[in-house]
């Protein structure tokens, strides 16, 4: 069992809660959470995310980027803990499992939401799987701001509230960079051994001082969130409490200092952990704001 526990990287399942649980309590301010709903949209969330690790672990195996020189935690594959036969039979389960919540949900909804499961679980085997995937080509990214933020954000509302929320749409922006940090410390720490993998990261193309430009901005982005929708919304004096996120800058300070004084190599593992954590700290004070 522990095999499994390790290929399914539990601290990047927090990933997959985050906007879940903001969009939610968005949804109980506006008096409509659906506890069912949510459980659903969570589940879906989530088994998308395990599904995408198991991808991960199998296609960075086979070509070869998971080989001697990883320097990140140890992978099922690379150890030869399961079988070929193992893991894909496991990725497809939980694709198959997030495929039966998407269609739940466009039972009760409508078919866009069984729609968004299909694309979902599409681009997570297209994440690592084929010659142009997006982990290979520096896309990946873009689709982890995007898919971890305002689509699994507004999704979860819209799938409750049955309508669009531009709140949502901005809050998820949120989370999403907050995601997008967890990946460029990813790619940071496995520069050397990508480039050698023809693995085309972003961190790859442009080097090592633009992925910690990108922490940076990743991190401070969502700090401004909160403040621009005061701004935008007029509601200073009326709602200050969603600036409960700011408090995360304490949390935040320390792990752009080590960034910024260079720290690489496996010392990353330890600020990839954090900044995880650093996630779903954030959308825990959001939920708390916004159910307040």
């Amino acid at each position: 069992m522990n095999r499994w526990f390790q290929a399914a990287r539990p601290k990047t399942l927090l990933l997959s809660v985050a906007p879940v649980a903001m969009g939610s309590s968005l949804a109980y301010h506006q008096g409509e959470f659906d506890p069912f709903i949510a459980l659903i949209c969570l589940l879906m969330s989530v088994c998308i995310q395990l599904g995408t690790n198991f991808s991960n672990d199998y296609f960075d195996f086979k070509k070869g980027t998971d080989g001697e020189g990883r320097i990140g935690p140890q992978r099922v594959m690379q150890a030869g803990l399961v079988s070929d036969k193992e893991i894909i039979g496991a990725m497809f389960f939980v694709f198959g499992l997030s495929l039966f919540c998407a269609a739940i949900l466009a039972q009760k909804i409508g078919a866009g939401m069984g729609y968004l499961g299909v694309i979902s679980v599409i681009s997570g085997i297209l994440y690592t799987a084929g010659s142009f995937s997006l982990a290979y080509t520096g896309l990946a990214d873009i689709f982890v701001l995007i898919f971890f933020g305002p689509v699994a954000m507004a999704g979860c509302y819209y799938a409750q509230t049955l309508s669009i929320s531009n709140s949502a749409i901005m809050m998820g922006l949120a989370p999403g960079f907050l995601s997008t940090a967890v990946l460029t410390v990813n790619n940071l720490r496995d520069r050397e051994n990508d480039e050698k993998s023809n693995k085309r990261t972003l961190a790859v193309r442009f080097g090592d001082k633009f992925a910690r430009v990108e922490y940076f901005l990743c991190i401070l982005i969502p700090l401004c969130i909160p403040v621009v929708y005061l701004i935008f919304e007029g509601d200073f004096g009326k709602n200050d409490q969603i600036l409960f996120p700011l408090a995360t800058v304490f949390f935040a300070i320390p792990l752009l200092k080590q960034i910024k004084n260079g720290l690489e190599g496996p010392a990353l593992n330890d600020i990839l952990s954090e900044t995880a954590k650093l996630n779903i700290v954030y959308a825990l004070l959001f939920c708390i704001s916004w159910i307040l």
